[in-house]
């Protein structure tokens, strides 16, 4: 939005200039002392011509030189002995887009054909033609002119390349702090969360040597090690790679809904809609919202049932998450970090997230994230 507006401000300066231009040209032309002939309204429209000219130096300078220097050449013919100011305007804008060669050959050009066309219209004598000639397009205000332009252009380049720098830098120092806090949660978590998948898995396999029956609780808890070791490996992986791959989405949640029915609580998941594809972020934060949900259930809800329903709709993606938890209406939900998270994410992308009791008991999650399809 800033783009179009400093876009909109750009072409009314131009506009503005080009109108000014024009009419002062005009006011000239006509306040000037010269022969009359039939060639003074051709004359009135290139000076009118050059002028507005002006509004297209940004879009096409080159051009735009090439139209105010012929215009000058030409109502110099037809008699007007007016200087070319439109063409100075052209010579600064072309200067500061950059096309110095082309505009040092136009104006050598313009400086061999003015004094021709002022003889050529019988303005003055020889000598007096190409002394006024010269007095319209003073070399001083021309080279002074494309001075300008490359002084601009060259602050507009230093100002580019400051912008450049602060970017690189501020990317480096982005990608030293992911790789310190990817080296902080290997060293944090990595230890503890591998004793834990150890241990797990020992107890399992002395169980079974044994012939003893597994518990539920046990097989959970090793899954669960496994999966934290996969998603911690998958975490430190992203930070390293700054978030390019990002580790979950949509196809991954079936598994979520399994993994939290091996824990004992019945879980079943329903997707409705017709499917179609969504931005990595969306998917991901579908994902963590189904993740901390069964997370927050199997922790705090007492709940024996669950359901996940995901609906796919023209321009969102819905998720609900329902349980049968001892929640109630009365109850106001503790803001732990996992809804606050949830929240930040939904809010991030536009969406809307409620977290809140239901109508008999239990509680509910339910998120709206827009689909930008465009994107």
């Amino acid at each position: 939005m800033r783009t179009g507006r400093m876009g909109v401000r750009a072409g009314v300066s131009d506009w503005a200039i080009a109108l000014g231009v024009a009419a002062a040209l005009l006011v000239t032309g006509l306040s000037a002392q010269h022969s009359p002939t039939s060639l003074d309204l051709l004359g009135y429209a290139l000076l009118t011509a050059g002028g507005l000219g002006l509004a297209a130096r940004r879009r096409a300078p080159v051009l735009v030189l090439a139209v105010t220097g012929l215009c000058a050449v030409g109502y110099q013919a037809a008699g007007f002995d007016v200087p070319a100011v439109a063409y100075l305007f052209a010579v600064y804008a072309a200067v500061r887009a950059g096309h110095r060669a082309i505009t040092v050959v136009a104006s050598v050009t313009m400086l061999a054909a003015l004094p021709l066309a002022a003889l050529a219209s019988g303005l003055h004598d020889t000598g007096e033609a190409f002394a006024r000639a010269r007095g319209a397009l003073e070399i001083a205000w021309l080279v002074a002119a494309g001075a300008a332009g490359e002084a601009l252009r060259q602050a507009e380049r230093r100002a580019d390349e400051a912008e450049r720098t602060r970017e690189e830098t501020a990317r480096h120092r982005a990608d030293e702090e992911r790789l310190h806090i990817a080296r902080e949660l290997h060293d944090s978590l990595t230890h503890q969360i591998s004793i834990i998948k150890v241990q797990s898995e020992v107890a399992v396999h002395v169980a079974r040597k044994r012939g003893e029956p597994v518990p539920e609780a046990l097989l959970a808890i090793q899954e669960a090690g496994r999966e934290a070791t996969r998603e911690l490996r998958a975490t430190l992986q992203a930070l390293r790679d700054d978030d390019t791959t990002p580790p979950h989405g949509l196809d991954h949640i079936p598994e979520l809904v399994k993994r939290a029915s091996r824990t004992g609580l019945d879980a079943t998941l329903t997707i409705e809609g017709q499917r179609h594809d969504v931005p990595a972020a969306v998917g991901r934060t579908a994902y963590r919202i189904v993740q901390e949900s069964l997370t927050n259930i199997a922790r705090h809800a007492a709940a024996t049932t669950a359901s996940v329903r995901i609906d796919y709709r023209p321009d969102a993606l819905a998720i609900q998450v329902d349980d049968d938890g001892k929640a109630t209406p009365d109850t106001a939900p503790a803001p732990g970090i996992g809804l606050l998270g949830m929240r930040e994410r939904v809010a991030a992308l536009g969406g809307r997230l409620r977290a809140e009791p239901r109508g008999e008991r239990g509680f509910t999650v339910q998120a709206e994230l827009p689909v930008d399809h465009t994107s």
